[in-house]
């Protein structure tokens, strides 16, 4: 028999159990000036709050007491100890306190001392509360004699195992839980007898049961010897199913997708829940999605449905639970989960009893029959819908695990479920308008890359080889300020013209972002936004289907900024695979950059990661489709894809020629291609001058001289009167309308690049001034002797830069 439960009907209040006056307290400044004085500090000091409040608390120290008392340094939070105290009759009083030093609500401190009124030694009573503890507490505990044998166990155990404890009592751990749980804890309670050490374990769930974190630690006496071994553990349960379901979306979100093809990726769909989330997923489409299938309908789909089976997966070798093949047409009738999904479109849970099933046969008795025969107990149904339009259904069942489908198993799904769908809608559309889309991407895509100091550069593009169109792959690289250079490689997620049309959406967005100097975890946050924004533009737009399928995109870029004066490059990726660094010395590397999420997701952060190259390292950038194909081992790619890459080449279109005839050997992938390769270079420090300036007007003379000596050392004799008002007007507006630091770099590199940082994040603009006004020309000056000018933000502030062409080559 259980024990009866301790009677917890009476409610008690605490402020009737709580005496305030049982504790001494008292609190004091950083003066030591007394500034609080409870009812418990009078009953044992004997002094009112009034005599004592306001006075300096030494007065309270007996004679010879200020010894001691401790050197309190800043930093010391917490004080215990014993003092002599002066009682109020005269006589001397050793107390006992703990001294906490505390903020306050001025922002000052104080330090509040406490001392127990009653510090007694332990009672009877106290066993009673020790008893309490152990039986009532808030997690399962077990007592184990040196045998291992049970001899006490708390109220949470006993309902856990649902056995009381006399039932219980001289049985082992193994004996009581008669699996492999109660093997386990018994073998490490074991190790806990034999080395005097604890023990830790963590359960899964299984069979239905909860899962446990659980400890077990020896019991000694007070001669040390141990006497037994306690057992804690804790039900985990929730942060159990939790991990588990963050990590099955995480693998959903790498598995699935990985091809535009639609079979496949419902495959992927399948494999992904089957058998971990589901013992039974299908995939079921409209008869319209398959290649060059048309459009498919809009919003919610009532009534009778007639699906087409593209997936299944199974926790049963062969599939026995299947009832329609692959390829063949099925009819779902409207009370079916599937037609209920798609017409309410949200996903639908559904508990299967003798009642749905014989609902269920009138329709379909071979399904019915099915169900009955393996002992189907709960489904999910979520419909595929993706861009507003309607896809399919994906299905899940429970019949070999005895827990039912909960509403939680229902929003992985629907997630799951909404990220394939959108994969599967994609490659639908990667069907449509090939011939125009390829047209469109080779006149969007840059035709000669731009020759650059920082990088030499070389690229491939090979579009999809199949008759389904291409995609939306691109590369760029973008010249930046203070001659550093930008590489960029994406892919929009889909094909055809659609996919094109966004590429150079994207690829305009970029060129812009870039030209605004923002980091590249920030501008994949502002691409990010505005492939949510241009979705929403063009979503419920009545008869722009078109303008819809352009602006909902979904999308991955790798974004890179190189510096050739410090030789530190900057990257961030948003669902994208990491670039290869292959070093001068022949070793080839992966870049383990954060994976971003894909742009179109929103919410969800990018992170960027800098790393320093040395002159000459190769850093190649590519699409997904260089990697994945239908018949070829994606880690055989990246491994063949890295040797290639670790050769020696005679030049960079040779290597990028020789990358594709080994991953594309026939000339037509799967997938669009895009390739971008570049080798890093370095400027010499003679190319490279800096000063830092104090924020005093009279520096700006300085300034010109120091520039002026660097222009003739360089041979750039011409360029010194246009540099020395462009440093001028810059270290001048620096010192009048931002702040230190102030500092003054020179670039000799094919053209002279005078740049001048301070510590405001203050965007300067141009304006027109007025006749009479003293000032306001300064920019509008280095806009007329610049080829180019602008702004750059940093983390300490900004970087005012202005270029100039040279006569001649540079160096």
């Amino acid at each position: 028999m259980r024990r009866p439960d301790t009677a917890r009907d009476q409610p008690v209040r605490s402020d009737d159990l709580v005496d305030e006056a049982s504790t001494a307290r008292a609190t004091i400044d950083e003066r030591g000036i007394v500034t609080g004085w409870s009812e418990g500090a009078r009953r044992l000091l004997g002094h009112p709050d009034t005599a004592v409040v306001g006075r300096p608390a030494s007065r309270l120290l007996a004679d010879g007491a200020a010894g001691d008392l401790p050197g309190l340094p800043e930093r010391l939070t917490r004080w215990s100890g014993e003092l002599t105290l002066r009682h109020r009759d005269g006589r001397p009083l050793r107390v006992g306190l703990l001294a906490r030093r505390r903020a306050t609500a001025d922002g000052g401190a104080e330090w509040l001392l406490v001392s127990p009124l009653d510090r007694t030694a332990p009672a009877a009573a106290d066993d009673e509360l020790i008893r309490a503890s152990f039986f009532q507490g808030p997690c399962t505990m077990a007592v184990f004699d040196t045998r291992l044998l049970l001899r006490w166990a708390n109220a949470d155990l006993e309902g856990t195992l649902d056995l009381g404890q006399d039932e219980m009592r001289g049985l082992r751990i193994s004996e009581i839980v008669a699996d492999t749980r109660g093997a386990e804890i018994e073998r490490l309670a074991r190790q806990v007898l034999e080395t005097g050490l604890p023990q830790y374990l963590s359960l899964p769930p299984s069979h239905g049961k909860a899962a446990w974190s659980s400890s077990l630690a020896p019991l000694r006496g007070d001669d040390g010897r141990v006497l037994g071994v306690i057992l804690s553990g804790h039900d985990v349960t929730v942060q159990y199913e939790t991990q588990r379901r963050l990590a099955r979306l995480n693998e959903a979100s790498v598995r699935i997708g990985s091809t535009l093809d639609i079979v496949r990726t419902a495959q992927e769909l399948t494999d992904v829940a089957a058998p971990e989330f589901a013992d039974f997923a299908v995939v079921d489409l409209l008869p319209s999605i398959h290649p060059g299938g048309d459009e498919p309908p809009p919003g919610p789909v009532p009534g009778t449905l007639v699906l087409r089976r593209v997936a299944a997966q199974s926790a049963l070798e062969g599939k026995p639970d299947t009832v329609i093949a692959l390829g063949e047409l099925a009819v779902y009738p409207e009370h079916s989960p599937a037609a209920e999904c798609l017409a309410a479109g949200r996903g639908v849970l559904t508990k299967v009893t003798p009642e749905t099933i014989a609902r269920w046969e009138q329709g379909d008795p071979a399904r019915a029959a099915r169900l009955r025969e393996f002992g189907f107990h709960s489904t999910i149904a979520v419909p595929l819908r993706a861009r507003g339009t309607t896809l399919g259904v994906a299905a899940f069942a429970r019949h070999r695990r005895p827990e039912p489908f909960e509403e939680d198993d229902l929003l992985l799904a629907e997630e799951i479920t909404a990220r394939a769908a959108v994969c599967i809608d994609n490659a639908h559309r990667y069907t449509r308008q090939r011939a125009a889309a390829l047209a469109l991407q080779r006149s969007l895509l840059p035709r000669t890359l731009p020759r650059h100091a920082a990088v030499e550069t070389a690229c491939r593009y090979l579009p999809a080889g199949s008759r389904a169109g291409v995609g939306g792959d691109w590369f760029d690289v973008i010249p930046l300020s203070g001659a550093r250079v930008a590489l960029v490689v994406g892919d929009v997620v889909g094909h055809g013209f659609q996919a094109s049309a966004a590429m150079g959406r994207l690829r305009t967005a970029v060129r812009t972002l870039a030209d605004v100097e923002l980091p590249p975890d920030e501008l994949l946050t502002h691409l990010d936004d505005l492939v949510n924004r241009l979705s929403a533009e063009t979503e419920g737009e009545p008869g722009a289907d078109a303008a819809r399928a352009a602006g909902d995109v979904g999308a991955t870029c790798l974004y890179a900024v190189y510096d050739p004066v410090s030789r530190r490059c900057t990257l961030a990726r948003a669902g994208h695979p990491p670039p290869l660094l292959t070093r001068p010395d022949g070793t080839a590397e992966y870049l383990d950059l954060p994976s971003g999420p894909p742009l179109g997701l929103g919410s969800l952060p990018f992170e960027s990661r800098e790393v320093e190259l040395e002159e000459g390292s190769l850093l190649s950038l590519y699409t997904n489709g260089l990697i994945q194909a239908p018949d070829r081992d994606v880690d055989e790619a990246v491994d063949t894809l890295r040797t290639v890459l670790s050769r020696p080449a005679g030049s960079l279109d040779d290597l990028c020629g020789t990358v594709l005839s080994t991953l594309v050997p026939g000339g037509r992938p799967a997938d669009d291609v895009a390739l971008l390769v570049a080798r890093t270079r370095a400027l010499d420090a003679s190319q490279v001058a800096t000063w830092d300036l104090p924020a005093d007007p009279a520096v700006v003379a300085r300034a010109r001289k120091h520039a002026t000596g660097q222009l003739l050392a360089w041979g750039l004799d011409e360029a010194v009167f246009t540099t020395e008002l462009v440093v001028s007007e810059l270290v001048t507006n620096a010192i009048r309308h931002a702040q230190g630091p102030i500092q003054l770099r020179l670039i000799h590199d094919r053209a002279l690049i005078c740049e001048v940082s301070d510590g405001s994040n203050t965007a300067p603009h141009l304006r027109r001034a007025r006749v009479f006004d003293e000032g306001g020309r300064g920019l509008l000056l280095v806009a007329q002797l610049a080829r180019s000018w602008g702004t750059r933000h940093g983390p300490a502030g900004k970087t005012i830069w202005a270029e100039q062409s040279l006569p001649g080559p540079a160096g």
